[in-house]
């Protein structure tokens, strides 16, 4: 049964906008990319989403579907995003059933909550790859597709390019890295190289057309993210540090990504949208309930979160 549309997409997106277009997402299974992707495909466009689980994935591409009639979605599992192999295949695989690429997200990621003195260097190693070399990886296997697109898809900012946008890429970062915090430093470390990976791209293929931007979603409900890397019971506190006192919904998410991939984004390139209700600004160390710095002070092990190292390595 489809989701109601107020879950993923803003009414205020004229339908048809993405009509005719391709969009490519790695980690097109989990929470917040799935939404991004089925807000694209109400508004027109055809979707491929790749995971590393086949049945996930396949399923949710089946789902995403249900949000336009006659839409295409495909979903490929085994697809490992370390691989530029596993990659090339699936968008050669993507492109010829669907014509082409004329999105990209990047939202492949792994987390966990690990202080530095649990964190082995094979696990440092293992987010890096999926992180940082797997949206290299992304770019590496797309962009002769999103070169192409942002080659029929000009727009002089003056007038709306008749075809309609393309050429542009979204990668999903975070806001850790911002002012660092403790039990992340794996993902900070990786987010920002993402960051920096997305504003070269700005820089060395915005003379082609290309657009690259990053979306940095804060603390948003119902996704793995809050549901793996927090104390039930620290949830309520966490939510006073939110300027807007609310968690962020996929919704707004979806919305970001819309913006930068419509006519509205024209001129935004190397920029990274932060939708997080501005609590990076107030953003604390006390990550995930784990009180700074007594935890750290006592060498305690994470526990009591789904995603926590239970020894060191």
């Amino acid at each position: 049964m489809p989701l109601v549309k107020q879950e993923y997409v803003s009414d205020i997106w004229k339908d048809g906008i993405f009509e005719n277009k391709v969009i490519f997402c790695t980690g097109g299974a989990g929470t917040i990319c799935s939404a991004q992707v089925r807000a694209m495909v109400h508004l027109g466009a055809n979707a491929c989403i790749i995971g590393r689980n086949v049945e996930k994935t396949e399923k949710m591409a089946k789902d995403i579907a249900t949000a336009r009639q006659g839409a295409k979605v495909l979903g490929f599992g085994s697809v490992d995003v370390r691989s530029i192999e596993s990659l090339q295949t699936a968008v050669e695989k993507c492109v010829k059933e669907l014509g082409g690429i004329d999105f990209v997200i990047a939202g492949a990621a792994g987390n966990f909550l690990a202080s530095i003195n649990q964190l082995s260097t094979n696990a440092f190693k293992s987010v890096m790859d999926i992180d940082v070399l797997g949206s290299y990886n992304t770019v590496k296997a797309t962009l002769p597709h999103l070169v192409t697109s942002a080659g029929k898809h000009k727009c002089d900012g003056k007038t709306a390019s008749p075809t309609g946008t393309g050429g542009r890429i979204i990668f999903v970062s975070a806001t850790f890295h911002y002012t660092a915090m403790p039990l992340q430093t794996h993902v900070s470390v990786a987010k920002a190289g993402i960051d920096a990976l997305s504003n070269n791209l700005a820089l060395e293929f915005g003379p082609r057309g290309v657009t690259s931007n990053v979306i940095a979603p804060g603390p948003i409900a119902g996704t793995e993210g809050m549901d793996r890397l927090s104390k039930t019971d620290d949830l309520a506190n966490s939510i006073k540090c939110i300027p807007l006192g609310r968690w962020g919904t996929v919704k707004e998410i979806s919305d970001a990504t819309v913006f930068l991939f419509s006519d509205a984004g024209n001129y935004v390139n190397g920029h990274a949208l932060v939708v997080d209700g501005a609590a990076w600004r107030t953003q604390t160390p006390n990550m995930g309930g784990f009180k700074y710095p007594d935890f750290l002070l006592g060498d305690e092990v994470v526990t009591g979160v789904k995603g926590g190292k239970k020894s060191k390595l």
